[in-house]
């Protein structure tokens, strides 16, 4: 391979939803970070099946502030 061509590829920690953690291999970030997620497969509705919001950064609440709620 040539030098200085790909990005260097490192262990970080991932930490689920749940609190649980695994390590893996990426580019991402500097080694030995950590990748807190905010949707993973343990609330996902694709993996639950179970239809429900997930708004964990507030753009619901931002969107009826600005709009209000939809009149019937």
């Amino acid at each position: 391979m040539k030098t200085n061509l790909h990005p260097p590829y490192h262990m970080i920690t991932v930490q689920m939803t749940d609190g649980s953690t695994y390590e893996t291999r990426t580019t991402w970030s500097e080694p030995k970070a950590k990748l807190q997620l905010v949707i993973d497969s343990n609330n996902h509705p694709a993996y639950t099946g179970e239809r429900r919001v997930l708004d964990s950064m507030g753009r619901m609440e931002k969107f009826m502030n600005k709009y209000g709620a939809k009149k019937a």
